[in-house]
């Protein structure tokens, strides 16, 4: 089983985005001891909780402080940008990191509709042109436009003699045929949704058409996981991110608060009920569960590999848990 990350460089509650990076690069060193496969950065805009804004940045600093660990995007949000500028960033990253970047890329708007067209300096732009963007930055990447595109006199430099993987990033079944039908590696958000998993999962294997850049499917699941010695301790860890899940849920105040914090606060019947709802998107437990039920998802989602996401405010608590899951799963 290869155990991966996703870390969004969630804000602790009285400490700011200084320290949110710092954890992240200490997360991801740890990460590279542990054996950890690789290591990604999320983009989120517009909010006071996630000092993850600029991946692109961020990758390149992680990667300049680890030395093997494959490091790169959950994802850029490529709908707001031009294909040629990601190409161009990521063919710039391959070159100070060979072999190392992944450039996962995802459909999101990034925000509400104001975020969005800031983003794109005031153009408004489809989502239905996601596809298409997805055809010109491999075409970028590979120097492979078609004969007929408006750029295809246009190259992404530097000329580098390896590529980032491309991942793409979904919850539904489109993001699954949209992979499928480009060749690309599929990564499954469990952590935003359970619900469509195993159909997105099933469709991306049975339609995968190979492409220059991915010979074979290749697919992750990025799954929320606490994991304690005990099941109460682990339970109680993930309070911090149940609140969490709620705050970001209602565009609250983002930033992760303390166990003692998630506590003290009075919910009502349909918070306390989401709170169960959003449990489903996360493994909390002993090694022993999180081993058992990872496993299951393994067979139900036929894939090899999770990314693990830990939004908690305890961060000596957090770096524990990704070392407990990582000795667990070594002989699966």
């Amino acid at each position: 089983m290869k155990l991966s990350v996703l870390d969004q460089s969630v804000i602790r509650a009285g400490g700011d985005a200084r320290d949110a990076f710092r954890e992240t690069v200490r997360l991801a060193k740890w990460a590279e001891e542990l054996g950890y496969e690789r290591f990604w950065v999320a983009e989120h805009h517009n909010t006071n909780g996630i000092a993850g804004t600029a991946p692109e940045i961020l990758i390149a600093h992680i990667a300049s402080l680890t030395e093997k660990i494959r490091v790169g995007s959950g994802g850029v949000l490529l709908p707001q940008y031009s294909p040629y500028k990601i190409a161009e960033d990521f063919k710039v990253l391959e070159a100070l990191f060979p072999g190392r970047m992944d450039l996962g890329i995802g459909r999101s708007p990034g925000g509400g509709a104001d975020t969005r067209l800031a983003l794109t300096d005031g153009i408004r732009r489809s989502l239905n042109e996601f596809p298409r963007q997805v055809r010109d930055l491999q075409g970028f990447l590979t120097e492979s436009l078609p004969e007929d595109h408006m750029f295809k006199g246009v190259t992404a430099y530097p000329s580098v003699d390896s590529l980032p993987e491309i991942w793409m990033l979904g919850i539904t079944q489109r993001g699954a045929r949209l992979a499928a039908e480009n060749g690309t590696a599929f990564t499954y958000g469990h952590f935003i949704t359970p619900v469509n998993g195993k159909r997105a999962l099933d469709y991306y294997y049975e339609y995968f058409q190979p492409s220059s850049l991915q010979r074979h499917p290749k697919a992750n699941i990025c799954i929320f996981v606490v994991c304690a010695p005990t099941q109460e301790e682990a339970e109680e860890l993930a309070l911090s991110q149940d609140m969490w899940l709620l705050d970001v849920e209602q565009a609250r105040d983002t930033r992760i608060h303390s166990v003692a914090e998630a506590k003290s606060r009075s919910l009502s019947s349909a918070q306390r009920a989401r709170v169960q709802e959003n449990r489903k998107r996360a493994v909390i437990g002993t090694p022993e569960k999180v081993r058992e039920e990872l496993k299951l998802l393994s067979e139900i989602y036929r894939t090899d590999e999770f990314m693990i996401i830990t939004n908690i405010h305890d961060t000596e608590a957090k770096s524990r848990s990704y070392s407990l899951i990582s000795q667990v799963m070594q002989n699966i």
